[in-house]
């Protein structure tokens, strides 16, 4: 038998092996009836990226602070971000605009590697389709936020190593925090104890001024000539 031929006949065996296994097995069904049944994806699966938030307040629990390292990271330049202001004007750590255009997003993920907060994270979903071929594919700051809820729903194991991490930074800035507020309070320490034997000592030394001034006068009072009554009457 040619190499050919037996190419032909393992490839077809193992044709036949999914297509009757297809029938009985669950994890080989080839397809599902879609949109009355929701097909379901792989945890690994990504696409659009979202921003997460923590809590209930989806704008005061933002991760994003708008530091525009994954606008600058991004290829093919679909993210658009504008940093938020106070009724000072004053610039507040949060995007007060934050979008993505799917239609030129590549999913390549690079937003979410230089990301320094774990803020943004990339999305399974997939019906992304659209009847507005432009400003329906521009995807906007509201709905790209999503819960951290959600993160932990589509990528269980990826979301619980980020708030791994996550725990780990507050715990360190919680003990460098300590260890600066407790070299802070040993220092005034020290300063108050050295304050303290200097004014010690400037009082032992005006002590012992005080106290050579009055030894001289004493000596001085001793050694002056007393005054010789006759010699006043003569």
């Amino acid at each position: 038998m040619s190499l050919i031929a037996k190419g032909i006949l393992q490839g077809m065996a193992v044709t036949a092996k999914n297509f009757i296994q297809s029938y009985y097995k669950k994890g080989r069904l080839p397809t599902v009836e879609y949109p009355e049944e929701k097909s379901t994806v792989n945890q690994f699966t990504r696409n659009i990226p979202f921003l997460v938030y923590d809590g209930e307040d989806e704008i005061e629990g933002m991760r994003c602070t708008a530091c525009k390292l994954c606008e600058k990271a991004c290829p093919p330049q679909c993210i658009y971000i504008i940093k938020d202001t106070d009724e000072n004007d004053k610039p507040i750590k949060r995007p007060k605009v934050f979008d993505i255009d799917s239609s030129v997003c590549m999913s390549c993920q690079l937003c979410v590697e230089v990301c320094p907060f774990e803020s943004i994270r990339m999305d399974s979903e997939f019906e992304l389709s659209n009847e507005n071929r432009f400003e329906g594919l521009l995807i906007n700051r509201d709905e790209l936020l999503k819960s951290n809820e959600y993160y932990h729903e589509i990528h269980p194991i990826e979301a619980q190593e980020t708030d791994d991490r996550i725990a780990a930074k507050i715990a360190e800035a919680e003990t460098k925090k300590k260890a600066r507020e407790e070299k802070a309070r040993l220092a005034a320490e020290a300063k108050q104890a050295a304050a303290a034997m200097k004014a010690a000592e400037e009082a032992a030394a005006e002590t012992e001024t005080s106290a050579t001034e009055q030894a001289q006068q004493s000596e001085a009072k001793a050694e002056a000539p007393e005054d010789n009554p006759e010699t006043k009457n003569t």
